[in-house]
């Protein structure tokens, strides 16, 4: 027979039990946070802040971007990884995290694939070929090729650093191409560019959105793009299939994650929601200006493109050399 006592704690513990759904039903009841793995300023912060404040006026809450940066991007990520999975905590996860940094680093502080889960690929920028117009005679990726292998010494090419995306794109062109080329690591575009109009680097194959001012006045020259399309801005520049490149679309891509134990109706609600902030076209105007092409994607669609894409950037990994610690 039940006691007064165990009949009165009966609708109390019934109370308790039911705060996890109730609290669940109001998310998100306070501010969310983005972790971004790199310096304030660049272009994934900048994007990053851009698609918070649009994730803020559709969940109702405030969004507080906050720069982790360190170790290609493994810093943030890791605080991301093992906050709590509630929904508040949202990671910038480059493609170094999900499909490089593993093959890169002789030891990782979490797996992406293990305790990362990925909302949406928001955004990709294409790199570009180029060359400093004063001191590289060619015009077209093939005359390019033609001039680097008739060097007796090769030729020089720039990176904002070892295990960047540029880096391991420009080895792959080098080993595709059969150019002998010497990697120089720079701190990013604000130091290659200088380098490459003094002719102490002859090549790169950058991030787009770094070079556009330099090629429209002219003192770089575009070969080619290494996305699947021409870019807007610059429509004269073919792909690197156009220009005798096959099968080579590398592109630098991004999705928002949260921690992999997550409840799935809110990871769904995100996901969502920034489908629907990258499908704007004035917000993919604005990224366009910033040299980045607004995707957006399902948390299944972004976890079979990291799937995808993982075998091919080991492969670069490895043809580079490139290691770090």
């Amino acid at each position: 027979m039940p006691t007064r006592r165990s009949v009165l704690a009966a609708p109390l513990a019934a109370a308790v039990l039911a705060r996890p759904a109730a609290a669940q039903g109001a998310w998100p009841d306070r501010p969310l946070r983005i972790v971004v793995g790199y310096p304030p300023g660049g272009s994934l912060d900048v994007l990053s802040r851009l698609l918070g404040e649009q994730l803020a006026q559709r969940l109702g809450q405030p969004v507080v971007v906050e720069n982790r940066p360190g170790a290609g991007g493994n810093i943030g990520a890791d605080a991301v990884a093992k906050a709590a999975p509630d929904g508040y905590t949202i990671a910038t996860a480059g493609v170094g995290i999900w499909a490089i940094n593993q093959f890169l680093y002789s030891r990782m502080p979490f797996s992406a694939e293990r305790d990362l889960l990925p909302l949406s690929t928001v955004w990709e920028f294409p790199n570009v070929a180029v060359v400093p117009a004063q001191h590289v005679p060619a015009r077209t990726l093939p005359e390019f090729t033609a001039w680097a292998k008739a060097r007796p010494a090769g030729i020089s090419y720039g990176s904002p650093g070892v295990g960047t995306t540029p880096h391991l794109s420009a080895a792959l062109l080098m080993e595709r191409a059969g150019i002998k080329g010497e990697h120089v690591p720079f701190r990013g575009a604000a130091q290659t560019i200088p380098a490459m109009l003094s002719g102490d680097v002859q090549f790169a194959l950058d991030n787009l959105a770094s070079y556009v001012p330099v090629i429209q006045e002219g003192r770089m020259r575009a070969l080619a793009v290494t996305g699947a399309e021409r870019w807007p801005s610059l429509p004269d520049v073919p792909t690197m299939q156009e220009a005798g490149m096959d099968g080579f679309v590398v592109t630098s891509w991004t999705s928002f994650a949260v921690p992999a134990a997550t409840p799935r109706p809110v990871v769904d609600r995100l996901s969502a929601e920034l489908r629907a902030i990258c499908a704007d076209p004035a917000l993919r105007q604005r990224a366009q200006i910033i040299g980045a092409k607004l995707l957006g994607s399902t948390p299944e669609e972004a976890r079979a493109q990291v799937a995808a894409e993982i075998p091919k950037w080991r492969e670069m990994v490895r043809i580079s050399g490139a290691r770090a610690e």
